[in-house]
C-alpha cells in the first residue's frame, strides 16, 4: 500500500469525530435502504438480476446505444459534444462559457465535474462557477473535494458547518441546522436568478428517446436547467439505459440503494430545450458526452465497473470506508481520487491507472458487503482482486505494483500451490491439523510485524477440513433437513398478501405515500374545488400566486382564478421568485411513490412548482397512474420538453445526516385531489 495512502489512513483514524460522522452515516443509509428495499414491487434479488442484466447488456453493445442516442438527441434540439478526454470536456464547457460572455455558473452536483476538476479550468478561465447542493456548497466554501458521492459533507459535524457560514456568508454564529440551511438557501437562489449558465451531472440518458435523467432531493438540479438561459449537462458515456421501462427499473433501485427513499424528491427528466409559448425553461441545452477512459476500461477484465449507478450504496457497506472516508483515498503521488470508496478502488485505476491509483484496492477487507449493497449486482471484491493482481491493461499477470519482494514471492508460492489442486488439498489438511495441535494465537507464533499480520491483526485460524468437504456435508445436511421440514408441515399454503398494498385502492395508496413524506392531500367533490382552493389560500392569507394558466388547471378549476383576484390575490404567469405560493395542475399521479407528473408546455410554468415556498397542485383521481413504470409509459409524458415528477417538499440531510424539509424547493406541497366517488367524503379537505 503506497505510503501517502497510509498517511491519509492514519490521520482519517486519528480524528474522532470523522469516525463519529461516518458511523452516524453508514447506520442511518443502511437501515433506510433496508426498510426502501422491502417495498420493491418485484423483490430486490429480482430487480438486481434484470437491472445487472440490462446494464450489462448496454455496455457490450454501448457504440450502437450511443449512436441512437446522439441521434434522437439532436432531433430533439439538444447540442452533442464529444469529449476524448478531461481536458476536451472542460475545453467545450470554456468555449460555451466564452461565447455566452458567462460569468457566474451555477453547478449541481455532477461527479464527472469532479473527474474532469472543471471547477478550476473555470476558475482560472475567469468564471466563477458556485456548486449548489447544500454538501458540495459546503465543502467548496471549504477549498474540499467531496467525502461521499451520496453526501458531500459526509465528514463535517454540525459546527464545522456553523463556523463555516459564520466566517463565509457573515451570519451569526448557529449550530441550528434549519437555520444554516435557510442561510445557504438566500444565497444560493441569487446564484440561480444570475448564472447565465447551469452545470449538471445526468443520472442517466435514454437512447431510444434521447432523454437525460437527473434525481435530486433539495431542487437544485431542477434550478440550474431551468432557470439560467444556457444548461450544459456532462454524461460518462456509459450512463445510458435503452428504454424508459428499462429507466422506469433504474429509478426503482437507485434513489433506495442512494438515500433510502421510493423515488427521490425531484426527478426531471429532459428531452428539449425550452419550446415556443413556454415562459421558462433554458432556450439553449448542450449535452457533453464524456470518454476519459472508459472506452478503454471496457476492453478489460474491470469492465463490469461500468454498470456502477453511483448511488453510494457500496460506501456505505464498507467496512473501510466507514473508518476512513472519502478524502483518505488517494493514489500513489497523494493525488485525491475522484471517486472513494469499493466502487472508487476499482473506478479511479481503471480509468487513471494501475501505476497511480492500484493500491486502493488493498484498502478493502473483502468481505463482500459491497456486492451484497451494489443494487445492479457488481462483483466487487472480484474486480478488487483484480486490480490488486495488476498487469498491463489489466489483462496479463505481472507483480502487482508498489508491492514489496518478499509479499511477491510469498504471492507467487501461495499461486503456485493454489493452482495445483493436490498440493492445496495437501496445504489445508497440514495447516488444519497444525491449528488443532497448536494453541494459534500465541505470540511466538504469530507472523513477522512486517508482514502486517500480528502486529495490529492476527492470522485467522486455518480450516480443520477443506472446503469441498464443507460443503459437500452441509449440501446433504440441507437435503436432510428439508425432507423433514416438509414431512412435518405438510402442505403448506403461500403467505397472504401484505395488507393495504396489494389491492389497495391507489387513491388511498397515493395519500398514504405523500403525506409520509410531508405533503398534504385534500380531498375534493370537483363542484367544491374552487370553493376549498380559495379557502386554502384565504385562511394562508397568500396575497400572490404564480400560477397555470387556467385553460391548463382541470376543468373543475374554471374560475378559481377569476375569485381569487376579486378577493385581492396578484396572480401571475411569468416566473417571479418573491411570490409567496404557486399554483399548477398535474399530469398525473404515482400511486406507489405519492408522485405528482408536471410536464413543461405553454401557460404551464416548471417554476410554479419550483420558486414558491408552497406548492398547490390539482389533481384529477382518475389520472393517478399505480407505477413508475405505468406513468412514463403516458405519450404526454414522453412529448413534454421537460417532465418533473415531483414527490413531497424539497429536502435534504447533508448536515450531521439531519433530515431539513425546505431548501432551494417549496416547504410546503398540498395536493387538492378531486374524487367524484363514495371515497370523496372520507377526507376532508384540510386548513392550516
Amino acid at each position: 500500500m503506497p505510503n501517502a495512502l497510509h498517511k491519509h489512513i492514519r490521520q482519517a483514524l486519528a480524528q474522532p469525530n470523522l469516525q463519529a460522522a461516518l458511523d452516524a452515516n453508514s447506520e442511518r443509509r443502511l437501515a433506510a435502504r433496508r426498510t426502501a428495499m422491502a417495498s420493491l414491487p418485484i423483490g430486490l434479488e429480482s430487480a438486481r438480476q434484470r437491472a445487472h442484466a440490462m446494464r450489462l447488456h448496454t455496455i457490450q453493445n454501448l457504440d450502437g446505444y450511443l449512436a441512437q442516442f446522439i441521434e434522437r438527441l439532436q432531433v430533439n434540439g439538444i447540442q452533442v459534444h464529444r469529449a476524448a478526454g478531461a481536458a476536451q470536456a472542460t475545453q467545450i464547457v470554456l468555449e460555451i462559457a466564452r461565447r455566452k460572455d458567462a460569468r457566474l455558473i451555477a453547478k449541481a452536483k455532477s461527479m464527472v465535474s469532479e473527474e474532469i476538476e472543471l471547477n478550476h479550468a473555470l476558475e482560472a478561465a475567469g468564471c466563477k462557477p458556485i456548486e449548489t447542493d447544500l454538501g458540495e456548497y459546503i465543502v467548496q466554501l471549504r477549498g474540499e473535494r467531496p467525502a461521499h458521492i451520496i453526501t458531500p459533507a459526509v465528514h463535517l459535524r454540525r459546527s464545522d458547518v456553523a463556523r463555516l457560514f459564520a466566517e463565509e456568508l457573515g451570519i451569526p454564529y448557529s449550530e441550528d441546522i434549519p437555520t444554516l440551511t435557510a442561510a445557504a438557501r438566500r444565497t444560493l437562489r441569487q446564484v440561480f436568478l444570475e448564472a447565465e449558465i447551469g452545470v449538471s451531472g445526468v443520472n442517466a440518458g435514454v437512447a431510444e428517446s434521447g432523454t437525460l435523467c437527473m434525481v435530486t432531493n433539495e431542487g437544485n438540479g431542477r434550478m440550474v436547467t431551468t432557470l439560467p438561459p444556457v444548461h450544459i449537462a456532462l454524461m460518462g458515456i456509459e450512463r445510458l439505459v435503452p428504454t424508459m421501462a428499462d429507466l422506469a427499473l433504474l429509478l426503482e433501485l437507485l434513489p433506495r440503494s442512494a438515500t433510502g427513499q421510493k423515488l427521490s424528491v425531484y426527478t426531471s427528466l429532459i428531452n428539449a430545450p425550452r419550446r415556443a409559448g413556454e415562459v421558462d425553461g433554458c432556450q439553449e441545452r448542450h449535452l457533453v458526452l464524456v470518454d476519459n477512459g472508459r472506452s478503454r476500461l471496457r476492453g478489460t477484465p474491470l469492465s463490469e465497473a461500468l454498470l456502477c449507478i453511483r448511488c453510494g450504496a457500496c460506501l456505505n457497506a464498507c467496512p473501510v470506508f466507514r473508518e476512513i472516508g472519502g478524502h483518505a483515498y488517494v493514489g500513489r503521488g497523494g493525488a485525491p481520487s475522484p471517486y472513494p470508496g469499493p466502487i472508487g478502488s476499482v473506478v479511479a485505476p481503471g480509468l487513471f491507472g494501475v501505476e497511480q491509483f492500484g493500491g486502493l484496492a488493498r484498502a478493502s477487507s473483502l468481505c463482500g458487503a459491497c456486492k451484497e449493497a451494489c443494487p445492479v449486482d457488481i462483483d466487487l471484491p472480484r474486480l478488487l482482486l483484480r486490480v490488486r493482481a495488476g498487469g498491463d491493461n489489466l489483462q496479463t499477470k505481472s507483480t502487482p505494483p508498489n508491492v514489496p519482494w518478499y509479499l511477491a514471492l510469498g504471492i507467487s508460492l501461495f499461486t503456485w500451490i493454489a493452482t495445483r489442486p493436490a498440493w492445496f488439498g495437501l496445504a489445508q489438511r497440514i495447516a488444519g491439523y497444525g491449528s488443532r495441535v497448536l494453541t494459534w494465537r500465541q505470540p511466538w507464533l504469530r507472523l513477522p510485524a512486517i508482514t502486517g499480520w500480528g502486529a495490529s491483526k492476527d492470522f485467522p485460524r486455518p480450516a480443520a477440513r477443506p472446503f469441498h468437504a464443507r460443503w459437500a456435508q452441509l449440501a446433504a445436511e440441507t437435503v436432510i433437513h428439508s425432507a423433514r421440514a416438509t414431512t412435518a408441515a405438510g402442505s403448506s399454503t403461500p403467505p397472504a398478501p401484505e395488507p393495504g398494498v396489494d389491492g389497495e385502492d391507489g387513491v388511498e395508496r397515493f395519500a398514504r405515500e405523500l403525506e409520509a413524506l410531508g405533503g398534504q392531500v385534500h380531498f375534493c367533490k370537483g363542484s367544491e374545488l374552487v370553493a376549498e382552493v380559495f379557502h386554502f389560500v384565504q385562511s394562508r392569507q397568500i396575497e400572490a400566486l404564480l400560477s397555470w394558466e387556467e385553460s391548463r388547471l382541470p376543468q373543475e378549476a374554471q374560475g378559481l382564478l377569476e375569485a381569487l383576484q376579486r378577493a385581492g390575490v396578484r396572480i401571475s404567469h411569468q416566473a417571479d421568485p418573491s411570490l409567496p405560493a404557486g399554483l399548477t395542475g398535474a399530469l398525473a399521479g404515482i400511486a406507489a411513490t405519492g408522485t405528482l407528473l408536471l410536464p413543461s408546455a405553454p401557460g404551464q410554468p416548471l417554476s410554479a412548482s419550483l420558486l414558491p415556498e408552497i406548492h398547490l397542485a390539482i389533481l384529477d383521481s382518475r389520472t393517478i397512474q399505480p407505477s413508475l413504470e405505468a406513468a412514463l409509459s403516458l405519450p404526454e409524458a414522453r412529448q413534454a420538453a421537460t417532465l418533473v415528477l415531483e414527490t413531497g417538499p424539497s429536502r435534504t440531510a447533508d448536515i450531521e445526516m439531519t433530515l431539513t424539509i425546505g431548501v432551494h424547493g417549496p416547504r410546503e406541497v398540498h395536493v387538492f385531489c378531486i374524487r367524484n366517488d363514495s371515497h370523496s367524503n372520507q377526507h376532508h379537505c384540510q386548513h392550516t
